[in-house]
């Protein structure tokens, strides 16, 4: 081979290296031994706004009045590939002239040639300013999510003291009118009022248990609920036996909380017309699951029908079953024995957006049996 040929090869090799480089989307560097600029990208070019002339075969660190004399730059070319031949995602933050503040991400390979008479440095460029600025907004925004999360924590359990509080003084207050009124009757709506207002707050310190938790054991809150309601019927001549069975089910917590107030609603009902066993069921239905209550009492009068009853206590359950996007039925009980109550519900979300348990503690319920007692009665005539 003559002169002139080589001569063609070495250029056609060097431009055919050069198309390859220029192809590649980030800018890239090919240095030599000495970190001189034997070839560049034309994303380089344009990223930093630097010409071919000012750039190719010179040292790294004077090209652009010295801009990429970097001291993490330094360590990485001098130190880290030449020990370890190679190093990928290596972060350099640098004011660059002309472009601004920015994060490169470089990759570095160190290149031997067969007869090893020089190397060169393979330098990926990578600009991921972007990227990390958004994630650090994402960070901070997540910290300040969090931040608002406690305030909203300490806020709720604020507001929980004081509904308790209150729920207790309005049960205190008609208690002792129930004992004081002359009038019988309104006696007895004051007591009934007074039991509803006290029966919201144990539910409501039930809910206590289900805080931060996306599900509960509904089998074994449900049988909690009910120790409380038993302890506060106590003073009840006609003792009343509230019994919980079923199946072991996990629900998700914001149906637990609705179905834990149904459940206090139906028993306290119940415990006016049973003849001693309230029974309290869950288990699979079809679609779904079925929470029954029923009793062994004289049962429902002939034609009653949820919608067309008046009573309070009936329209929170039925409330609380849409809500949970449920349906609400009626029947006897056990062995044709007393009533039946059952709501059937599935643990996919309803179509509807649902009120939160504790919303309707506070909210609803609290509201209703501070402001209505007194005008109808909170139980479910048979």
């Amino acid at each position: 081979m003559n002169e002139n040929e080589l001569f063609t090869e070495n250029e056609e090799a060097r431009a055919f290296a050069q198309a390859i480089i220029d192809t590649v989307r980030e800018p890239f560097l090919v240095l030599d031994q000495d970190l001189r600029v034997l070839a560049a990208s034309r994303s380089f070019y344009q990223k930093f706004k630097v010409s071919r002339d000012d750039t190719q075969g010179r040292l790294l660190y004077a090209l652009g009045d010295g801009q990429w004399d970097i001291p993490k730059l330094h360590v990485l070319l001098e130190k880290i590939v030449p020990e370890q031949g190679e190093m990928e995602n290596y972060e350099v933050e640098h004011e660059f002239p002309g472009i601004g503040q920015r994060t490169m991400c470089l990759n570095a390979r160190k290149v031997f040639y067969e007869k090893g008479s020089h190397t060169t440095i393979l330098l990926g460029i990578e600009d991921v300013t972007v990227q990390r600025v958004l994630e650090r907004e994402k960070e901070e925004l997540s910290r300040q999510k969090d931040i608002l999360l406690e305030q909203k924590v300490m806020l709720a359990r604020e507001f929980d003291h004081r509904l308790l509080n209150s729920l207790q003084l309005i049960s205190s207050l008609l208690s002792l009118q129930s004992r004081t009124t002359k009038n019988p009757e309104a006696a007895a709506q004051l007591s009934i009022a007074g039991n509803r207002v006290a029966s919201l707050g144990r539910v409501h310190r039930r809910l206590h248990v289900l805080d931060h938790l996306e599900t509960v054991e509904f089998k074994q809150y449900a049988s909690r609920l009910c120790e409380d309601l038993s302890e506060a019927l106590h003073h009840e001549e006609a003792k009343r036996s509230i019994v919980v069975e079923g199946e072991d089910i996990e629900i998700p917590t914001v149906l637990g909380i609705p179905l834990g107030f149904i459940v206090n609603e139906l028993v306290t009902n119940s415990t006016k017309y049973a003849n001693g066993k309230i029974t309290v069921r869950l288990e699979s239905a079809p679609e779904g699951y079925s929470l029954s209550v029923f009793d062994d009492g004289p049962g429902l009068p002939e034609g009653f029908t949820p919608s067309g009853h008046k009573g309070l206590g009936m329209k929170i359950i039925q409330s609380l079953v849409k809500q949970i996007g449920g349906e609400f039925q009626i029947g006897r009980g056990d062995n044709d024995c007393g009533a039946r109550f059952t709501i059937l519900f599935s643990t996919q979300p309803p179509s509807q957006p649902m009120v939160n348990g504790a919303g309707i503690a506070a909210g609803n319920g609290a509201g209703i049996a501070a402001g209505s007692f007194l005008e109808q009665p909170v139980i479910v005539a048979r």
